[in-house]
């Protein structure tokens, strides 16, 4: 687009429907969290449900709770393995929604495991950089405090986590571990006699839910902390609200107001630039289908005629990055820190590109494209 053209502007009605709620279920331990979870995956208002278990061990069993029916998704423990079976349960919720069909239920028991892993994964790369790696050669004992880069890794990918939930055309269940802790103040010294309540997640988790659930051990009620509804209102004093003979199903079509023929809105993927879309695309060629995919998705880029040159320059890039290292995978004694950063890769490949730009398509008439010969 010319620069001195003005957009074209584009606007819609609002439609007033109301969207599938991503419920947060958290509270104590052995309060019926799961349970009622469990109860709620075979409500005759939803399609298939299905069930990915983090870290806990109840799902092959709760499918005996009265009225459960769903499915456990399989995954090998990896972050990469879990993102990769969300994004598939995305697609498929995506696909139930453009047919019209009962809405997808997910549930995720529990965030707070996903959350500690990413934080342990942390934990563990700041001891292997080299700055931990010294202060343990002569203290094997001593506090390693991991940099700001690394927790932005793992919040990267919290994020990313997040934002499958976030825009899901489904039924989202989020389980996680709350408890009443010591106050701290903002030095992180305890408050004498000053209780509070915390949530086991990333300290944004309540923001990407649409209600709020708290579930205290013998207690038979439920208490609403928060929702973003028009027809359920908690009152915005700090207290939570009481709801006595909660169920997940009466929450989400009485209470909130959403039916079985609910169809929110798709809203598109807010992206600095569109290279993001593209590089998750190249990830996943470069481990379905090898440096032969990589090759083809090469001038599917450059035929794309939404991205600017610096854009295909980036994407192109890093496609010579992913190629370069399946020809040539790193050894296991490499010394480079981080064998996994795969952002910090793909921002030092975009780098090297732009300092040598060149229009030539490398696949025209080069063999050696992967290793720029």
């Amino acid at each position: 687009m010319s620069p001195t053209t003005t957009p074209k502007l584009r606007t819609r009605k609002p439609t007033g429907i109301i969207p599938w709620p991503k419920v947060l279920v958290e509270g104590e331990e052995k309060a019926g969290k799961s349970f009622e979870a469990a109860r709620f995956t075979g409500c005759e208002k939803t399609g298939q449900a299905y069930w990915l278990e983090l870290g806990e061990d109840s799902a092959d069993e709760y499918v005996n709770v009265p009225g459960a029916d769903y499915v456990i998704i399989e995954h090998n423990g990896t972050y990469r393995d879990i993102l990769g079976q969300l994004e598939a349960v995305h697609a498929e919720a995506k696909r139930a929604a453009a047919a019209k069909e009962p809405p997808v239920v997910l549930v995720i028991d529990s965030v707070s495991l996903l959350w500690r892993m990413l934080v342990n994964w942390t934990q563990e790369r700041g001891r292997r950089s080299n700055s931990g790696q010294n202060k343990l050669k002569f203290d094997p004992d001593a506090e390693i405090k991991p940099g700001m880069n690394l927790w932005n890794d793992a919040v990267e990918r919290w994020n990313r986590v997040m934002y499958l939930v976030r825009t899901m055309p489904a039924i989202v269940l989020l389980l996680a571990r709350g408890k009443e802790v010591t106050a701290v103040d903002g030095n992180g010294d305890p408050i004498p006699k000053t209780k509070t309540w915390r949530v086991e997640g990333h300290k944004h988790l309540a923001f990407d839910a649409t209600v709020w659930v708290r579930l205290l051990r013998g207690d038979d009620r439920a208490y609403v902390i928060g929702a973003r509804s028009l027809h359920f209102q908690v009152p915005r004093e700090g207290k939570p609200k009481p709801v006595a003979g909660f169920s997940i199903e009466h929450l989400v079509f009485d209470l909130l107001g959403c039916t079985p023929h609910t169809q929110p809105h798709q809203a598109p993927e807010l992206a600095g630039d569109l290279t993001q879309p593209w590089l998750r695309k190249v990830e996943k060629t470069a481990q379905k289908d090898g440096v032969e995919g990589l090759k083809k998705l090469w001038p599917r880029v450059g035929a794309a005629k939404d991205l600017s040159r610096d854009e295909i320059n980036v994407i192109r890039a890093a496609i010579q990055q992913a190629a370069a290292e399946l020809q040539n995978p790193r050894k296991m004694d490499d010394p480079i820190a981080d064998p996994t950063g795969e952002a910090a890769k793909l921002r030092a490949a975009a780098a090297a590109q732009q300092e040598q730009p060149s229009e030539r398509d490398p696949f025209d008439d080069d063999p050696n494209w992967v290793s720029g010969a």
